[in-house]
């Protein structure tokens, strides 16, 4: 059974930073790009950042580039989001996913239905 637990989010205040944290189970790690998406109140959900099988490359929606960085730890299983500088307009809810096509990079920011996180709710407000 997969298995996806988000955890790190919050309430920060405008420019502070918050680091995510996606921990995988139950699914060969190395064979999955993993990836980030969030929706905000009344919004559809949208892609953040995605990063490759073994971390290689990584992608980032423009909104977030340069503020926000994608690791992941194979040994531990997990995939990270970095958030820096944070804006009143990053408040949404979290989520991670899995993604084991060959071409995931060329579908962005489409992504697989098969493998996704509960959420966690990142709010910045002051």
């Amino acid at each position: 059974q997969v298995q996806l637990v988000e955890s790190g989010g919050g309430l920060v205040q405008p420019g502070g930073s918050l680091r995510l944290s996606c921990a995988a189970s139950g699914l060969t790690f190395s064979s999955y790009a993993m990836g980030w998406f969030r929706q905000a109140p009344g919004k559809v959900r949208e892609f953040v950042a995605a990063i490759s099988r073994l971390g290689f490359n990584t992608y980032y929606a423009d909104s977030v580039k340069g503020r926000f960085t994608i690791s992941r730890d194979s040994a531990k299983n997990t995939v990270y989001l970095q958030m820096n500088s944070l804006k009143v307009e990053d408040t949404a809810v979290y989520y991670c996913a899995a993604d084991n096509r060959p071409n995931f990079a060329k579908l962005l920011p489409s992504w697989s239905d098969d493998f996704w996180g509960q959420g966690t709710q990142v709010t910045v407000s002051s």
